[in-house]
């Protein structure tokens, strides 16, 4: 990635103590500002995956640039930055880049950005005054302003629609929802990735298979809404999966990285290499969702005496056990952001093994919502057994066919393994 800025930080002659916890803090602070409605307590922009996650890798690449300037241990992510004296303080560096990018994001929302202020402000007070603290503000806003220019026009405000189709085993809105969204996020710049076409799945299985008659029924019979043959313990999984990853699986990456003792700079590196590599996944993502303009279960379960297939039977009154997107099937979105996420953080502590806990609320009974399905906190020792769940788990919800969740997971294992070979590489 290339930005040119010819502007050098002055030195700093010495270096004030510092808060840890910067990068972690303003994770949360950043998650909550994009996401939260814009009438809680600490005010956001209401934003949901995919986009969600795509303003957040902003966030995070502006913050591993701004550290890394001071830390110098890694490749830069933007080239042509100013140098910063290795005495700055990285927890200035950090609260001010990530401010001033939310601030770029939020531009439109006075009550977001005054929030932002105060949060920085708080932020700020944590540091000791001096040099130090002024040269680590002073790279904060030069990366930030470059980070904002980067991504300047890359396609986060599209338009569009998917097509609705006509043929079986094409995609139309699905009730009680029969919404058509987010169509345009396929056209985003990447962050590593070379286009959204760059991670191509596999299609679905041929209409008539018996592979095809498999997942069909596998769904059908697990993902109803009501008189399903989950288990009770198949359901506690399927109300983890109808959770929002991009909330839950940070939250875990902010406890991992305390648990495990992470520097400022560590931290900074993690967090780029989780959310970058979740939103290519995502991007990739909704390329091969335009591609195949796949159907939903709801819409292959109604819609079963079309498709050819003696094995399958249609149920014209089945609904999915928490209610269908605006998009198509293939792949899932949930899978293509989680696998991003965990593969992401298991090549940075090189191991999969790992300890933590994902915490998700579930869903609540809404207008389209009539059986609400309780939350719950998963315990984990192995990244990879977290990708396992959310596989399983959209297809208790009824969303996916087994087919989209692993070509999901296999979207976001290669993002990030394409990140972690072309970005933040050491310094020899």
């Amino acid at each position: 990635m290339t930005i040119a800025i010819a502007a050098t930080i002055a030195p700093a002659s010495t270096l004030a103590a510092e808060p840890n916890d910067m990068v972690t803090r303003w994770n949360a602070h950043a998650i909550a500002a994009i996401a939260n409605a814009g009438t809680a307590p600490t005010p956001g922009l209401g934003q949901v995956p995919p986009l969600a996650p795509v303003n957040l890798a902003i966030v995070h690449g502006a913050i591993y640039d701004a550290v890394n300037a001071i830390d110098g241990g890694h490749e830069p992510y933007l080239d042509g930055l100013p140098s910063a004296p290795a005495t700055a303080s990285k927890a200035a560096a950090a609260a001010t880049a990530a401010h001033d990018v939310l601030v770029g994001i939020a531009a439109a929302s006075p009550t977001v950005i005054a929030s932002l202020d105060g949060l920085l402000v708080s932020s700020l007070a944590d540091i000791d005054a001096g040099p130090a603290k002024e040269a680590g503000i002073a790279i904060g806003q030069a990366v930030a302003a470059a980070m904002l220019l980067e991504r300047t026009g890359d396609g986060r405000t599209g338009s569009g629609l998917f097509t609705v189709g006509d043929a079986p085993g094409e995609w139309v809105t699905v009730v009680p929802l029969s919404n058509n969204v987010f169509a345009w996020l396929r056209e985003i710049e990447p962050f590593s990735l070379a286009g959204g076409s760059q991670l191509r799945v596999k299609p679905l299985p041929a209409l008539s298979s018996a592979e095809y008659a498999s997942e069909f029924n596998e769904v059908k019979a697990l993902g109803r809404q009501t008189a399903s043959t989950r288990t009770p313990e198949q359901t506690s999984l399927a109300g983890w999966a109808s959770g929002n990853p991009f909330l839950f699986m940070n939250t875990a990456l902010r406890e991992i990285a305390g648990d495990e003792h992470l520097s400022t700079a560590e931290q900074a590196r993690l967090f780029a290499m989780t959310s970058m590599s979740s939103a290519d996944a995502l991007i990739a993502c909704w390329d091969n969702k335009h591609h195949y303009n796949a159907w939903r279960p709801q819409s292959a379960i109604r819609g079963a005496a079309t498709d050819g297939n003696p094995a399958t039977e249609p149920d014209a009154a089945w609904l999915s056990l928490i209610p269908t997107p605006g998009y198509p099937d293939l792949p899932s979105g949930f899978n293509c952001l989680s696998a991003g996420m965990m593969y992401a953080a298991r090549l940075y502590f090189g191991s999969d093994q790992m300890s933590f806990d994902l915490t998700s609320p579930g869903i609540a009974v809404t207008p389209n919502t009539p059986v609400a399905v309780p939350g719950s906190t998963r315990t984990y020792t192995r990244f990879s057994d977290a990708i396992r769940d959310a596989i399983e788990g959209r297809i208790l919800n009824g969303l996916h066919f087994r087919h989209a969740d692993e070509q999901g997971a296999w979207i976001g294992k290669k993002a990030a393994q394409w990140l972690e070979k072309h970005e933040f590489q050491p310094v020899d």
